[in-house]
């Protein structure tokens, strides 16, 4: 073996650290300029005591230590390898956000200040940004509620070339909304009754956060009586307890209703107006067929066109118009189908 060949089994026996490589370290010695670490290779390395920034302070590093550095140099002047600890934890730092990016876990991060474009972030002590498109639903308008407030967030980019780490608090919830959804779908059935706050108002219907997922109340469900618009029952922000009346785990979708936790009226009507009962009614509308009055909360009847008058009627409206009320009698009742028959003539001399 020449002495060339020699010294180059050295060198690899010994490990010889290159610029960039962060290796593990034990500290030899501390002293008022600079650290001693025992990184395994030919010669020890050394830490500047200018970056640990402890002069006239009690060092933040003790003989025996156990750490990671990062390499500058190889080898200096004295045959020394220099080596950063603060370099060291950044780049350990980039590497957990790239591992938290892989795995997609969701973390803290504390919202330092808003600029034209989102929020600057910390996460893991690095500087990162939160667009304004992935701030979540509650503060997507007001960005500047957030500054100073700790959000969950995932982190959707890292690119340590470029100082670049992107995240976002609406994933962050889609993925805790996903797993409360998953659970709530485990835990109630069909005919359960839950609480929810109204989280939107469309012209069909009233979604209701129940805690996980947003269930509809469908118009026709809302009350017994007749329901124009769902504005008229209920507001964004209301807290109600609604009844579960379906479930479709595949679909995501949860049907709720309002009405069916009240009494029917029907059953209150039945109870209380037989056959043969005059009753005051409210014309809700009119057909060419006889009209319809609201006689109870919740119970409408027909009142037929032949069952108007005596006399021939050529046109409902001769006679009655909507709002008006009038005294009719209930000449039928058929629960099965739940149809009220009225007569206004039957109560009326011939």
């Amino acid at each position: 073996m020449t002495m060339e060949d020699f010294l180059r089994a050295d060198e690899d026996a010994f490990g010889t650290p290159k610029p960039g490589d962060i290796v593990d370290g034990t500290v030899v010695r501390v002293d008022a300029d600079e650290v001693l670490v025992d990184i395994g290779a030919k010669a020890e390395g050394v830490i500047s005591g200018k970056e640990l920034g402890y002069r006239g302070e009690e060092p933040p590093l003790a003989p025996g230590d156990t750490i990671k550095v990062f390499v500058l140099q190889p080898e200096n002047e004295e045959g020394n390898v220099v080596l950063s600890l603060r370099k060291a934890r950044a780049e350990t730092t980039w590497l957990t956000a790239a591992e938290k990016q892989e795995s997609g876990e969701v973390m803290e991060a504390e919202v330092r200040e808003q600029n034209k474009g989102g929020l600057i972030v910390n996460v893991l002590g690095l500087r990162g940004f939160l667009p304004s498109s992935q701030v979540g639903r509650a503060a997507a308008g007001n960005l500047d509620s957030l500054v100073s407030q700790r959000i969950p967030v995932k982190i959707l980019e890292v690119n340590r070339k470029r100082n670049r780490l992107i995240v976002s608090q609406k994933a962050a919830e889609d993925e805790d909304r996903a797993r409360r959804r998953e659970d709530l779908f485990s835990r109630i059935q069909v005919g359960s009754t839950v609480s929810g706050v109204v989280s939107g108002l469309t012209s069909y219907g009233a979604f209701v956060d129940i805690g996980g997922a947003d269930g509809l109340i469908h118009i026709s469900e809302l009350s017994w009586d007749r329901v124009n618009k769902v504005s008229d029952v209920l507001q964004v922000g209301d807290r109600v307890d609604v009844k579960v009346i379906k479930l479709d785990p595949d679909q995501n979708r949860i049907s709720l209703s309002l009405r069916q936790l009240q009494q029917d009226p029907w059953e209150r009507f039945v109870e209380t107006v037989p056959v043969g009962s005059i009753v005051t009614g409210t014309v809700t509308k009119t057909k060419k067929y006889g009209a319809f009055l609201q006689v109870m909360p919740g119970i409408e009847g027909l009142l037929h066109i032949s069952e108007l008058s005596w006399d021939h009627v050529d046109r409902t409206e001769d006679v009655l118009k909507v709002g008006e009320e009038v005294q009719v009698k209930v000449i039928a009742i058929d629960t099965v189908r739940r149809r009220v028959s009225l007569s206004l003539k039957q109560i009326a001399s011939h």
